[in-house]
C-alpha cells in the first residue's frame, strides 16, 4: 500500500472521529459496558434516527462492535486498542474549561476524581494506586509488572497473574490520565486491579456512567495495603 493511500485511511479515521456525536459515543463507551443505541442518544442529546446512523459509522469501521437482543441493539468498543485510542486521543486535549451549572459540574468533578477507563481504573484515584505501587515497587520502571507487585496481587486481591488466562495483551502499560495528565496503570494488571477492588466492594460505580467513587472499606484497604494515607480524599 503506497503512502498516499495509508494516508487516506488515517484521514479517514480522524473524519470518522471529527464528529461530536461520534467521538461523545466513544467517550461514553469508554466504560467498557455495552450500552442501547437509545441510551446513547439520551446521554448525546440527539435524535434516535440520528444516533443509529452515526453508530452505524462506527460499526463499520471497526471501532465499535454491536450485537442484538431482541428489539434493542447494544453497542460497546471493539477492543481494548480501539479503548486505548480513545483514551489517548482524549489524553492530548487541552485542559476543559470549567464545566458550568450544578449538574454538569458535580459529574465532572466525580469523574476527575475516580472512573474506569475501559477496564482499570483512571482518575485521581487511578493515579494514587499508580503512584503507590509504583513507590512500593509493585511497577518497575517501564511499567513493568513486578514479581512483588505479582505476589501482591495474588494474596491482597486474589487476582495475580498466574490465574490469568492466556492473552497477548501486555501484563502492564502506562496510560495517558486525560485528566489528571500523567499515567496510569493500564494492561492486565490494571484490568485486575479494577474488577478486584469492585468485587471486593473498596469502590463502586456512581450511576450508570464511568464514574467510581470509593467506599469506607476501600478507604481503609487502600491505606492498608497500599499506604495512601489521604485515600478518603477520594471518596
Amino acid at each position: 500500500m503506497t503512502d498516499r493511500a495509508q494516508g487516506a485511511r488515517l484521514a479517514g479515521l480522524a473524519a470518522l472521529l471529527a464528529d461530536p456525536t461520534r467521538a461523545t459515543f466513544c467517550l461514553l463507551l469508554l466504560d467498557g459496558r455495552a450500552w442501547t443505541a437509545g441510551e446513547l442518544a439520551r446521554r448525546a442529546a440527539v435524535a434516535p434516527s440520528t444516533a443509529s446512523g452515526h453508530l452505524d459509522r462506527l460499526v463499520a469501521s471497526g471501532l465499535c462492535a454491536q450485537e442484538r437482543q431482541g428489539r434493542h441493539r447494544y453497542v460497546r468498543l471493539a477492543d481494548r486498542r480501539a479503548a486505548a485510542l480513545i483514551e489517548d486521543l482524549a489524553g492530548h486535549l487541552p485542559p476543559a474549561p470549567a464545566a458550568t451549572g450544578l449538574r454538569a459540574a458535580t459529574a465532572s468533578a466525580a469523574l476527575a476524581r475516580g472512573r474506569t477507563c475501559y477496564d482499570h481504573l483512571a482518575g485521581r484515584l487511578g493515579v494514587a494506586v499508580t503512584d503507590a505501587m509504583l513507590a512500593r515497587g509493585y511497577i518497575e520502571g517501564g511499567f513493568t509488572l513486578s514479581t512483588k507487585g505479582a505476589e501482591w496481587m495474588d494474596t491482597v486481591l486474589g487476582a495475580g497473574p498466574d490465574s490469568w488466562p492466556r492473552s497477548r495483551r501486555p501484563a502492564a502499560r502506562a496510560c495517558l490520565d486525560w485528566t489528571e495528565r500523567r499515567p496510569h496503570l493500564a494492561g492486565r494488571a490494571g484490568a485486575e486491579v479494577c474488577r478486584a477492588f469492585l468485587d471486593l466492594a473498596w469502590i463502586r460505580r456512581v450511576g450508570t456512567g464511568r464514574a467510581v467513587r470509593l467506599t469506607a472499606d476501600g478507604v481503609t484497604a487502600l491505606g492498608a495495603h497500599l499506604g495512601i494515607e489521604d485515600a478518603d480524599a477520594l471518596a
